[in-house]
């Protein structure tokens, strides 16, 4: 049966996954801001945003291929198990996103060019081959997505404490999201070699080493505060997303279906983006 136009676009935006390529594309733009106190040129802005849009855009491409058997039992409404998406279709969207990120990030200059090229070869080794080690995996996405803030200080010209911080806050945020996300599809990763936390030592094990890691996300938000960098109304706000993010943690403690925790999940995802969001929005002069 031929698939209309309108479910080849929507299966096509599950495939990149709108929401994390988008946000990829907002760190990098925050991560300037931060390094500046401003906002950086249009042109840095653009296309930053694009590059990191599309080269994460093309990292969950990827990752959809590699795990196909694994979305039969875990997620199989996702656009490979349903039939909405081949292959060969898969494959020429990667490949599209990927060129155009490598072009984008040469408008931004050589070193922009080489960082972005070894991140989208990093996060490909993750999808074909690091996914199945288990904590050493979840370090290597957790690093990724650290440094999409770091490279927008990078292509802005400045490293600074705050950079640096926000950016080790992207870095604790996901690395407890990647290890509870792990806990949610246990079942699925039985098909296949993980190494994963829960996949070892059993969910609950592993959703309380990722209560750990956001105890230190949560204590870590405090830095810029302490320290003099931002003020009151930050002070606020990361007390509100700490509130939050602990009380996402204790829910999905205490998820009696997978599609609950999964659920808390999203939630503190989406959290985490509004944090960085309305943090970076007060910090412009």
């Amino acid at each position: 049966m031929r698939l209309s136009i309108g479910t080849k676009i929507r299966a096509s935006a599950d495939l990149i996954r709108m929401d994390l390529a988008l946000g990829a594309g907002i760190f990098f733009v925050a991560g300037g801001i931060l390094a500046l106190g401003g906002v950086p040129p249009l042109n840095q802005v653009l296309f930053g945003f694009l590059t990191i849009f599309f080269i994460s855009g093309s990292a969950n491409i990827s990752n959809d291929y590699f795990d196909r058997d694994v979305d039969r039992i875990n997620l199989p409404a996702r656009p490979l198990p349903s039939g909405r998406i081949a292959v060969p279709e898969l494959w020429a969207l990667f490949f599209l996103f990927t060129a155009a990120g490598l072009m984008t990030a040469a408008l931004l200059g050589p070193l922009v060019l080489a960082l972005v090229a070894v991140l989208w070869g990093i996060a490909l080794l993750y999808n074909i081959k690091l996914k199945n080690s288990g904590f050493a995996g979840n370090l290597v996405v957790a690093v990724c997505v650290a440094m999409t803030v770091l490279l927008g200080g990078i292509t802005a010209g400045t490293i600074n404490g705050l950079l640096l911080t926000f950016a080790a806050l992207a870095f604790f945020f996901d690395l407890g999201e990647e290890i509870a996300s792990d806990a949610m599809d246990v079942e699925g990763d039985r098909l296949r070699s993980s190494k994963s936390l829960a996949k070892r030592w059993g969910r609950t094990a592993a959703i309380r080493i990722a209560g750990v890691v956001f105890a230190a996300f949560c204590l870590l938000t405090l830095l810029p505060f302490v320290l003099g960098w931002l003020g009151y109304d930050y002070l606020f706000l990361g007390a509100v997303m700490d509130l939050w993010t602990i009380s996402c943690w204790w829910r999905l403690a205490r998820a009696r279906t997978v599609d609950e925790g999964r659920e808390q999940v999203r939630r503190l995802y989406l959290a985490r983006g509004l944090f960085v969001v309305v943090s970076v929005i007060t910090r412009i002069r």
